[in-house]
């Protein structure tokens, strides 16, 4: 058999040199014997009607897609996919979608190509439609759901979501309307719609109880359930969660396990455990992960622990990608921030009557504007009670006047003597 020993002879080239791998795969998947020229091979694929041959058409169309995502030749990848659906017309069914989401995953390890991956795979459920491939379909529409969210194409996400929705549930296929479920849930807590972010998961969740659901959906499920609960300033319940998906990731070595583990800390962090911190990571889950996020998170809850602004800020520049690129650290981190600055504030003027803005700013090193916006604010929530004097650019406390609650008592005295009342005229009623 001429084609095993050519997928052995491409495999041991590409661990060399992938682009001399290349015509290598092409030649398996183009029909032999042809005389056509190696360019043109690449154009045609044929399939074979021997079923080993088909097999390693197969093998050598995902290795030849490795190949292009190793290069970073994300054109060549597209033409592939659009090319290959010759042969794949050929495999069963079910062999079909595995083959096309993994060539089209393939493409978010090549950097930049979002708007290509998109477009890929709205052709490619083009063709499945042609072809009446309705599970093909579904299943392709829920990964462009997923690309929509991660472009930030929301309404797009949510329109598809809507109308893929009322297919699965016609069809009762619980294991993707669980996928498109909890792909609602992410679009809509990106848009900020808490409650509804809630009830697309809890859906998700009552539909991935009716069937066996597979150990990284599962995580996925505990995932943003986490997310959901430290929203809410859950942050105990949001730290079970997140543990039961780091064991979940780690057990299957995906790469997502990081995250878990970062938000974990987080909400140790927001609890005012950052001592638990270390006890976190000597755990043997979480000794695998150690690097540069783990080491992230640790300047913020020493930073935090100290109460140091400067450390803060610090420990934001130091670790820019790690803390910034995430919008859920981004944006409880900004929580935090705010937090600890108003803790500063309070205790720097705790001692004054009177005090100039300025000193106050040079005492916690921040620009005198940001701290006099903050103090307004403060001001507005009733954290403290004063006003802000902008002519002699001061502060001014009062003192906080205890409250006379002779009024709110005397209210309730009256209310329960209405009570009263009403309960003697109803008796004396039945009486007559």
């Amino acid at each position: 058999m001429p084609s095993v020993s050519t997928i052995a002879q491409a495999e041991e080239v590409r661990k060399t040199s992938p682009e001399q791998a290349i015509p290598l795969y092409q030649s398996i998947l183009a029909a032999a014997g042809t005389g056509m020229s190696l360019r043109q091979l690449a154009l045609r694929i044929h399939p074979s009607h021997d079923v080993g041959a088909r097999n390693d058409q197969e093998t050598a169309l995902l290795k030849l897609a490795q190949c292009y995502r190793d290069l970073h030749r994300p054109n060549e990848l597209a033409a592939l996919i659009h090319d290959s659906r010759t042969l794949i017309t050929s495999i069963p069914k079910a062999k079909t979608a595995k083959i096309i989401r993994t060539l089209i995953d393939y493409f978010s390890e090549i950097p930049n190509t979002l708007p290509l991956q998109i477009e890929v795979c709205k052709e490619t459920i083009q063709w499945t439609i042609q072809e009446k491939r309705i599970f093909l379909k579904q299943a392709l529409e829920t990964r462009l759901i997923a690309l929509y969210l991660d472009n930030k194409m929301y309404s797009d996400s949510l329109a598809l979501v809507g109308t893929l929705l009322k297919e699965l549930k016609k069809l009762d296929d619980k294991m993707v309307l669980v996928e498109v479920q909890l792909l609602e849930s992410r679009v809509c807590h990106a848009l900020r719609n808490l409650p509804k972010a809630k009830a697309a998961l809890t859906s998700a969740r009552t539909s991935a109880n009716a069937i066996y659901c597979p150990p990284l959906l599962q995580a996925a499920l505990d995932m943003q359930s986490g997310i959901l609960h430290a929203e809410e300033k859950d942050y105990k319940t949001g730290f079970s969660y997140f543990y039961e998906t780091l064991e979940g990731y780690s057990s299957l070595d995906d790469p997502r396990a990081i995250s878990a583990l970062k938000y974990m800390l987080l909400c140790k962090v927001m609890l005012n455990l950052s001592d638990d911190i270390q006890s976190i990571l000597n755990s043997k889950v979480a000794l695998k992960y150690r690097g540069v996020e783990v080491e992230a998170m640790k300047a913020i809850a020493s930073a935090h622990n100290n109460r140091s602004l400067q450390e803060f800020e610090q420990a934001l520049a130091a670790y820019r990608d790690e803390l910034g690129n995430d919008p859920i650290i981004r944006n409880h981190l900004a929580s935090l921030y705010d937090k600890l600055l108003e803790q500063n504030l309070v205790r720097v003027i705790e001692p004054f009557s009177r005090v100039e803005i300025s000193h106050i700013a040079e005492i916690i090193k921040l620009p005198a504007q940001q701290v006099e916006v903050k103090l307004s604010q403060m001001i507005l929530d009733k954290t403290f009670h004063g006003v802000l004097d902008q002519g002699a650019g001061c502060l001014v406390v009062f003192e906080e006047t205890p409250v006379d609650k002779t009024y709110e008592s005397a209210l309730d005295t009256m209310k329960n003597m209405a009570n009263v009342v009403e309960s003697l005229y109803e008796k004396a009623s039945k009486l007559s």
